[in-house]
C-alpha cells in the first residue's frame, strides 16, 4: 500500500517564533515520506531559521518576499497556491492565526493562504498566556470552522521560562496530520458508531472486575473514521486516552451503560464497530461499602450474573436500515474457527478477530495482527502491523459493504 504522503504537494508556510526551528524536521519528515515539498516563510519565521536549511532539506528554492522579483518570477505566489495540495503552517504564532482568520495579505504567507483553496492544517505554537487568550482562541476556532486542522499545542516548558500549554507539537505528530488530511474521504457525511475499551463491574466502591484492554483499537477505528469524513460516536469504557479530533465521545463504566449507550444511538448509523472488550459477567449485587478483610474473616465469596450480550442484541435487532455490524474476537487458541463461530452467532457482517497471547498482538500494544472474517465467507489474514493500519483495512472493508443511500 502507497504511504500517505507519498507524491504529494505539500507546502510548509513557517511563522516567527523560537518553534521554526522545528520546521527542519517536519520538511525533512515529509520529503522522507515521499513528499514535495516547497517552504515559504514570513520575514520573522527567518529570524529564527534560515532559508538555506529549509531550501536543502526540501531540495526547492524557499518563498519568503512578495515583491522579491526573482522569487515571483520563478515561482509566484499563485502559482504556488494553485500547486499545494495541503498547506501546513507549522509553527504557526498568535500573529499568523490571527491574520489568516481575518483573511489578510499582507505578507507572502498569508497571501499565498487567501489564494490556496487546499486543505490546511494549523499547528499553533505561542506563549501560555498568548494560547489562552480569548482573541487567539476565536482566531483559531474560526479557521477550524473554515476547514483548518488543528494540531496542538502541546504541553511543557516553554522558551520563556513558562510551563503550560504553547509549545509546538513534535514533527511527527503534524507529519501524522498531514496523512490524515489527505486521506480518503470515503465514509463523508455516513454516521459510525465505535465501541472502546473495557468496562468495569463494580465489586463494592473500591474494587471492581475488569479486563486488559486499553481502547486503543476503538480508538483509531474512531480517529480513521472522522478522518475520512464520518460522524462518529464513540462510546468508551474507563480509558485515559484523548478522544480523537472531530469525535463525539461518551464515557460509561459498566456493561450495562455501554450496552443502553450502543442501543440509544444505533438507528441512524450505517456502521456499527463493536471494538470493546464488554466483561461477560458482573457481580450480582454490588457493596455499597468497602469489603474489609478483617470483618469477612477470608475472602469474599462472588456470586456473579451475566451480563447484556451487546453483540448479539445488535444483530438480532429490527433496523429500518440495518447498519453494517462489525465485531471483535480476542481469543488465545483457534482463532480462525471460533471467529467464524462467533460471526454466526451474533449475526455480523465482519468479524475481527486476533490472538491476544502472540506479542504484538494483545491488548495495550501499538501494533495488531488480526484475522478479517467476512459474512461472504471471505478470510483475510493480515501481517502485523499498526492498530492504525488495522482501522483503516477494518473501514475499507466495512464501506464496501455499506448502503450508501443519502
Amino acid at each position: 500500500m502507497e504511504p500517505a504522503l507519498a507524491n504529494r504537494r505539500i507546502l510548509v508556510g513557517v511563522s516567527g517564533g523560537i518553534a521554526a526551528y522545528k520546521a527542519a524536521e517536519l520538511v525533512r519528515l515529509l520529503v522522507k515520506a515521499g513528499a514535495e515539498v516547497r517552504v515559504v516563510m514570513t520575514p520573522a519565521a527567518t529570524k529564527f531559521i534560515t532559508p538555506l536549511t529549509l531550501q536543502a532539506l526540501s531540495q526547492h528554492p524557499v518563498a519568503t518576499d512578495t515583491f522579491d522579483l526573482t522569487q515571483e518570477a520563478t515561482i509566484g505566489h499563485i502559482e504556488l497556491a494553485d500547486w499545494a495540495e495541503l498547506l501546513v503552517v507549522a509553527p504557526a504564532s498568535a500573529d499568523v492565526i490571527a491574520r489568516l482568520a481575518l483573511g489578510l495579505a499582507n505578507d507572502l504567507l498569508t497571501t499565498i493562504a487567501l489564494a490556496c483553496k487546499a486543505p490546511r492544517v494549523i499547528a499553533p505554537a505561542m506563549n501560555v498566556n498568548m494560547w489562552n487568550h480569548v482573541a487567539v482562541q476565536h482566531n483559531l476556532q474560526t479557521l477550524v470552522a473554515r476547514g483548518a486542522r488543528s494540531v496542538g499545542p502541546g504541553v511543557g516548558e516553554l522558551a520563556c521560562g513558562w510551563v503550560g500549554s504553547g509549545r509546538m507539537v513534535e514533527p511527527p505528530e503534524i507529519e501524522r496530520a498531514c496523512a490524515e488530511a489527505l486521506g480518503p474521504r470515503d465514509w463523508q457525511g455516513l454516521a459510525v458508531l465505535v465501541s472502546a475499551g473495557p468496562t468495569h463491574e463494580a465489586i463494592d466502591p473500591v474494587r471492581f472486575l475488569g479486563n486488559r484492554s486499553s481502547g486503543k483499537m476503538g480508538f483509531a477505528v474512531a480517529r480513521a473514521a472522522a478522518r475520512r469524513g464520518a460522524r462518529v460516536t464513540l462510546v468508551a469504557g474507563p480509558t485515559a486516552l484523548a478522544t480523537p479530533p472531530g469525535v463525539e465521545r461518551v464515557d460509561v463504566e459498566s456493561a450495562r451503560q455501554l450496552r443502553d449507550a450502543i442501543v440509544e444511538r444505533v438507528d441512524g448509523a450505517q456502521a456499527v464497530v463493536m471494538a470493546a472488550a464488554v466483561a461477560d459477567y458482573r457481580p450480582r449485587a454490588a457493596a455499597t461499602g468497602k469489603l474489609k478483610k478483617a470483618a469477612l474473616g477470608g475472602a469474599p465469596a462472588l456470586e456473579l450474573e451475566l451480563n447484556p450480550d451487546i453483540l448479539a442484541e445488535l444483530g438480532a435487532r429490527s433496523y429500518a436500515r440495518r447498519p453494517v455490524l462489525v465485531g471483535f474476537a480476542a481469543e488465545t487458541a483457534e482463532v480462525e474457527r471460533h471467529a467464524v463461530e462467533k460471526l454466526c452467532a451474533k449475526k455480523c457482517d465482519l468479524m475481527v478477530a486476533n490472538d491476544v497471547g502472540e506479542p504484538g498482538s494483545g491488548f495495550g500494544t501499538e501494533t495488531n495482527r488480526v484475522i478479517l472474517v467476512g459474512a461472504d465467507g471471505t478470510v483475510e489474514r493480515l501481517p502485523m502491523m499498526s492498530k492504525a493500519e488495522v482501522a483503516e483495512r477494518i473501514l475499507d472493508r466495512a464501506r464496501a459493504l455499506v448502503v450508501d443511500e443519502r
